[in-house]
């Protein structure tokens, strides 16, 4: 019989700072919960603390460090990693260390916990004071979200962004090995053991950079042929529902989980039933608070598609009652990419997990939103009305003459533009066609060139 590998248990630590609300604090430990959740850990407890500020030595006070520490099995005590000072009266007549064996571990008792999740971003000696003190290891938010990234990324491009990300993480958080840093001989004589790894991430940064700029120079050639296109971008919170609703707009069998951070890599389909000129739907990587600035920075290329969007789409989960939090959070990084100036509507969903006086309330705050469920035919169907209706109120008519000699260029007159009428004359076939300006100013370019 096969049996299951145990879980790693884990205990939550949030600070409550003055700024934050009771509601608030209590929401960020549950996401940080559903993050731990999603990395596959079991999430058995959470301490909580009202402090000033999060700069602590070992932010925590005494006595919820003690507590902490209670709760791992570790002396609740940070203590100093310095070897006590060696001399040859210390060791002769030190008493020899006690070797009998203590009394077994009780069977019966719940297993410690093996990690301690931090709800902030902490320093590297705020990490080593802490596991020193509760004897278990320590993760922050920042290092949870970029551990999950890094398990989730399918693509080439995501898994250059995220590897180079983690390193970043991982680079100031270093620490000698217990077999101590000695000097190294031959090459880089001189450095000590954490020097050389330090050099060894730096030079594969560089090395990552090099590969993701040949890949993005390829994402970028294919965006700029959409450039013409009609694209809406799909963007907000982390498990708002955009998969499901990219997969109801577009009947594409793309990934949809209840997870945080189920879909990382931009997918690019057309929206179903098919229109002319064709719309195509992008689903962007999902954004959360304190989404750490060199994931941003990675997945700058990806959030490109909400750069060079028509239109975006905020998808926000309705039945979340931090849901205008979350949309600040996903408006504060679109902003931060140069992309706030893009039209944009607000799309409030999970509509059918709130009440009637739920919806009223929502209705009342937001009386331009788009109120759905990505589960309901009807609501989904009346979201590809308004998206095309977006579009129609931008294009013009226009008459194209196409010449005999280049009826190559049929189908990229229909793919680009709705043909209202067709007929022929002396010069070739004349289309009545309705398009965005720029995609018709390209055809007439393309039509005029020799």
């Amino acid at each position: 019989m096969e049996t299951k590998p145990p879980v790693s248990r884990a205990i939550l630590v949030g600070i409550q700072t003055p700024e934050v609300d009771d509601i608030a604090h209590a929401a960020s430990l549950e996401e940080l919960g559903r993050l731990v959740k999603t990395l596959g850990h079991e999430v058995v407890g959470s301490v909580s603390q009202r402090r000033e500020g999060t700069g602590a030595g070992s932010l925590l006070g005494s006595g919820k460090l003690a507590e902490l520490a209670a709760l791992t099995g570790g002396t609740g005590v940070v203590g100093t990693m310095a070897p006590p000072p060696r001399t040859k009266a210390r060791e002769r007549f030190a008493p020899a260390a006690d070797t009998t064996p203590g009394a077994p571990p009780d069977p019966d008792a719940a297993p410690r916990p093996d990690y301690v999740i931090v709800d902030h971003e902490l320093s590297p000696s705020q990490i080593r004071n802490l596991e020193r003190a509760t004897g278990a290891q320590v993760l922050d938010r920042t290092g949870v979200i970029v551990e999950i990234f890094h398990r989730h990324a399918n693509t080439r491009e995501a898994k250059l962004q995220v590897e180079m990300a983690r390193l970043k993480y991982v680079a100031p958080r270093l620490r000698e090995s217990s077999g101590g840093g000695g000097r190294q001989q031959g090459p880089g004589a001189g450095e000590t053991t954490l020097d050389l790894d330090r050099r060894k991430i730096r030079d594969r940064i560089s090395e990552l950079r090099d590969q993701l700029e040949t890949v993005q120079r390829d994402s970028d050639n294919r965006r700029t042929g959409r450039r013409d296109q009609l694209r809406v971008a799909l963007v907000g919170y982390t498990n708002a529902g955009k998969s499901s609703l990219m997969r109801a707009l577009t009947g594409s069998e793309v990934l949809v989980e209840d997870k945080l951070f189920a879909t990382l890599d931009t997918t690019v389909r057309i929206l179903q039933p098919e229109t002319r000129p064709r719309v195509l739907v992008s689903d962007t990587v999902g954004f959360i608070k304190q989404l750490p600035h060199d994931l941003v920075a990675s997945f700058r290329s990806t959030l490109a598609e909400a750069l060079e969007a028509s239109l975006l789409l905020f998808v926000v989960d309705a039945s979340d009652p931090t849901y205008e939090a979350q949309l600040e959070v996903s408006r504060s990084v679109l902003r931060e990419i140069g992309a706030d100036a893009v039209p944009a509507r607000l799309v409030l969903n999970k509509m059918d997990r709130v009440d009637a006086a739920g919806r009223t309330a929502l209705a009342e705050k937001h009386p331009d939103a788009i109120m759905l469920s990505a589960h309901a035919p009807g609501d989904v169907a009346a979201l590809r009305e308004t998206i095309i209706a977006f579009f129609e109120a931008a294009m013009i008519e226009d008459v194209l003459v196409l010449p005999y000699a280049k009826q190559g260029l049929l189908g990229e007159v229909y793919d680009s533009a709705r043909v209202l009428s067709e007929t022929y004359d002396e010069t070739g076939r004349v289309l009545t066609v309705r398009g965005l300006p720029g995609a018709i100013a390209r055809l007439q370019r393309n039509l005029a060139a020799p």
